[in-house]
């Protein structure tokens, strides 16, 4: 059995929750014993990846970084030699079911039928009405989702979302054992660090801004990714961030990982601060939560169910000034902190990748 994720903007090392997401559940499915194929548009992208074969689809005639707006017209205009190609490429690969990831970046919008195949939909966000509503017009056989806050939230905006399946994400690495030396070594000197791509719903800007004093290293790396609001936007984002950091002493910006360094890097803080305004899921959250490291976050979307006694969720108003003021008290607080810590940990064996990828395994066959 093979299960095909189809995804135009993945390629590798991308700082968004949808790539990172494809590649963990894929290499899940390998390790169960199911096969799996990765299909993007993306020349960047490799031929395989983490043992995981990539196929390359060629007849959507798109750059990267790409705006909603022109790829839905791509799309659009090429959706008949784009079906076609799938079958073939689905055909080589024998895929048994296919999971559009996204309905206009995983090309749900057009979503192609074919006999014996099964057709998911993965919605990691409820997206434009245009092409939701297109999607779900071809009848997938199933929805996905990673949290029942994009349930609530398509049901929000007039969906029926009562049949759809919560699949979480999941890890693509775990993170090796730390010790409860290493852990309180970074209690006490350890840096804050924050990971995130440069979408203004991230508000890590805004955090720059707000930063209160503080006697250790604070580390903010970024990344551009494929996709962006609106030409441009991406950059805007970071000269603001540059220069935020420029004037403030103590804080190093740095450009973002790879998917492999992720793991590593979060559990080398004290605490990470996740400042997004919105999050579906909470990816970050997560990976750091696996290395044993608290979490600080607004109360936004997926977040408090998620990170729950593993961190402080405050409420969302938006005053970044608390974030740090809730990283302040946390690191101050040496038995709260190691309790924190403990729990980030036990929570996230919830969502390790075998168990993760038979979930979704029921939901797809």
């Amino acid at each position: 059995m093979t299960i095909a994720f189809v995804l135009v903007s993945w390629r590798p090392d991308v700082p968004a929750g949808m790539e990172r997401a494809v590649i963990a559940h894929a290499a899940g499915l390998q390790d169960i014993q199911a096969g799996a194929v990765i299909v993007t548009a993306d020349p960047a992208a490799p031929s395989i990846y983490h043992n995981v074969p990539i196929e390359r689809l060629r007849s959507l005639d798109v750059r990267f970084p790409c705006d909603d707006a022109t790829l839905r017209a791509a799309i659009d205009a090429s959706a008949a030699t784009i079906g076609e190609e799938l079958g073939r490429l689905f055909r080589q690969r024998q895929v048994h079911s296919v999971v559009y990831v996204d309905a206009l970046w995983g090309l749900g919008r057009i979503m192609p039928t074919y006999p014996g195949i099964r057709n998911v939909l993965a919605a990691h966000v409820v997206g434009h009405d245009a092409d939701l509503q297109a999607a779900l017009s071809r009848n997938p056989d199933a929805v996905i989702a990673p949290s029942a806050t994009v349930l609530n939230e398509a049901a929000a905006r007039g969906y029926d979302s009562s049949g759809w399946s919560v699949v979480p994400n999941t890890l693509l690495t775990l993170p090796g054992p730390q010790s409860p030396d290493d852990r309180y070594q970074l209690w006490a000197t350890g840096p804050i660090r924050v990971l995130a791509r440069l979408g203004p719903e991230k508000g890590i800007a805004e955090l720059l801004d707000s930063i209160t004093g503080f006697d250790r290293p604070i580390e903010v790396a970024l990344s551009d990714a494929p996709f962006e609001v609106a030409a441009g936007s991406q950059e805007q984002v970071h000269l603001r961030c540059r220069a935020l950091a420029a004037e403030t002493p103590g804080v190093a910006l740095r450009h973002g990982l790879a998917w492999h360094e992720v793991s590593t890097w979060l559990g080398g803080a004290s605490v990470v601060i996740v400042p997004s305004h919105a999050e579906t899921f909470g990816l970050v959250a997560l990976e750091a939560m696996a290395a044993g490291t608290p979490v600080v976050a607004y109360d936004v979307g997926n977040l408090p169910s998620l990170i729950g006694d593993g961190g402080v969720v405050v409420p969302y108003q938006p005053r970044p000034e608390n974030l740090w003021r809730a990283a302040q008290h946390l690191l101050a607080d040496p038995v709260g902190y190691a309790a924190a810590s403990r729990a980030a940990y036990y929570r996230s064996r919830d969502y390790w990748p075998a168990l993760v990828a038979n979930q979704l395994l029921k939901v797809v066959s």
